[in-house]
């Protein structure tokens, strides 16, 4: 039976200067050494930053993955790598991070000739996801794991979009303000979002603005909240989690988006 090493979930509040610079300049297509283009034989092992990088592996078809922050964590630059963190970054076949974790440059340092760096873009925005998952599963060397991975994340997908989109009050499109690293959430239930914040928080101008457009609901990021963000707006404020569980499973954290989102619309 496949052996998955997880460490625990990592349920980060990351700074809004550390999001604005992944949001600026995250290539998911960068990785440090040579021939990583290339497939590795064999089941890799696979060190990653935290649960969502960990996501993306196991997706791939990776089994042996090693989560570096610890669940106690809560604000990304609270942590420092401990000895042995860099230590199993050094021992790894790949080592998975995102460019905007401030301990980003201590990985790099950590992994020795063997490792593997590869830059993941944390999105949940499917595309995104079945993109980098194909390019993980390239880089390990299991195409046909995360084949048949992506049949079953895209069945369950089709089925939220439309048993959300049947919630719809009335039959509309609910109109949402999200906050930017939870879009993903609002094209899944279909919605028509109306405006977007952060992640820094929303100024008395914007706050202006964005109470206009008269939203039905906001869509809050769990990880990084400014609080209530439209208060006298008589819009629903839906928090929405990003990262996986420690069983680095992703279709979780849809389904749990849609049963926020139903509630929120008033469905059962």
């Amino acid at each position: 039976m496949a052996r998955t090493r997880v460490r625990i979930p990592a349920v980060l509040a990351l700074s809004a200067a550390l999001f604005l610079t992944a949001g600026c300049g995250n290539d998911a297509s960068s990785t440090s050494g040579e021939g990583q283009d290339q497939p590795r034989a064999g089941k890799p092992s696979v060190v990653v930053t935290t649960t969502w990088e960990g996501a993306f592996a196991k997706a791939a078809g990776a089994e042996d993955i090693k989560v570096i922050v610890p669940q106690s964590v809560h604000h990304a630059p609270d942590y420092d790598p401990k000895p042995s963190d860099l230590a199993a970054v050094a021992k790894a076949d790949f080592v998975l991070y995102a460019p905007f974790e401030p301990y980003a440059a201590k990985i790099k340092e950590a992994a020795g000739s063997k490792a593997k760096l590869v830059e993941v873009e944390l999105d949940n925005d499917p595309a995104k996801v079945s993109a980098e998952v194909g390019r993980l599963a390239g880089l390990f060397g299991t195409a046909d794991a995360a084949a048949q991975w992506k049949t079953g994340f895209d069945a369950e997908y089709t089925k939220l979009n439309k048993d959300l989109q049947a919630a719809w009050p009335g039959g509309s499109s609910p109109s949402v303000v999200t906050q930017v690293f939870t879009a993903w959430s609002a094209k899944l239930a279909g919605a028509t979002t109306v405006g977007t914040y952060g992640p820094e928080a929303v100024t008395p101008a914007q706050l202006a603005e964005l109470s206009a457009k008269k939203p039905s609901l906001v869509l809050d990021n769990a990880h990084m909240s400014t609080g209530t963000v439209l208060p006298d707006s008589g819009a629903k404020q839906v928090k929405i989690v990003n990262y996986p569980g420690d069983d680095l499973e992703l279709l979780p954290v849809y389904r749990n988006a849609a049963a926020e989102l139903k509630k929120a619309m008033g469905t059962p």
